[in-house]
């Protein structure tokens, strides 16, 4: 789940729900992103399934009582969370190979599993970068630059999702969230991409990655705290309606 709380409310976004706004922010990339069309079907795939470890984990939100807030995507137990991981690579694998091989990648790159020294952590990227030699060698090794690229437009997809998710629409960019004030990582083509927002629902990013000027739309939830005061977090998300937003990233 992507939370920012506000004076009345909590702003829950399901994280398929933020993957496949992701998946129709990179539907705009500039077809020079990609390097070729090898593989790029397949890299839309990786974009729009990348968080499937978190359906079944968002059907139920949980409460932070140390917090007081609903746990999210940052600070959501560890141990549940790789395995949903690893089962979400898992069902991507089903679909697609390479798309599968994208979104393992992208979790093994994760800076606070990667570098930890827990048990559980060494053991989940083991298995993921097992599971990349594996499908190396299944998808006869395709190249490795392309394969790097896609990485990048996956994760500049997922990074323009989340500062849609984590901002306060037409917030300065002195009130961004953190992550975002001096960019996305990572670079590409040696260019780092900023983006800010020019109003409370348009978005403007330099370098411009996209063809053109485009509108996404994504649902979300704007759930009481009132309510989840008397109810607690789990009927409260599921008796909030969703509202649909309404973006435009413009040049």
């Amino acid at each position: 789940m992507i939370v920012r709380e506000t004076i009345s409310s909590f702003h829950m976004t399901a994280q398929h729900d933020h993957a496949l706004m992701s998946e129709e922010i990179a539907r705009y990339f500039s077809e020079d992103l990609f390097l070729s069309n090898d593989y790029r079907d397949e890299a839309y795939i990786a974009i729009r399934e990348h968080d499937r470890a978190w359906i079944c984990l968002d059907q139920t939100p949980i409460w932070n009582d140390q917090k007081h807030v609903p746990y999210s995507f940052m600070d959501y137990p560890l141990s549940p969370k790789l395995v949903m991981y690893t089962k979400g690579i898992d069902e991507v694998e089903r679909i697609d190979q390479y798309a599968s091989l994208l979104c393992s990648i992208h979790f093994s790159s994760f800076v606070d599993i990667r570098d930890s020294r827990q048990q559980e952590c060494i053991q989940f990227i083991e298995h993921e970068r097992n599971r990349q030699e594996r499908l190396n060698k299944q998808l006869n090794y395709p190249n490795k630059e392309a394969v790097n690229r896609h990485f990048q437009l996956l994760q500049l997809a997922d990074a323009l999702s989340l500062y849609i998710c984590l901002n306060e629409p037409g917030a300065t960019k002195s009130d961004e969230y953190p992550w975002f004030v001096d960019g996305f990582n990572p670079s590409i083509n040696g260019e780092k991409f900023v983006a800010e927002w020019k109003n409370q629902s348009e978005i403007k990013i330099k370098p411009y990655p996209f063809t053109n000027e485009f509108f996404i739309t994504y649902q979300t939830k704007y759930v009481s705290k009132s309510l989840r005061e008397k109810k607690g977090i789990d009927f409260a998300y599921h008796h909030t309606n969703f509202t649909n937003c309404m973006i435009k990233f413009v040049r």
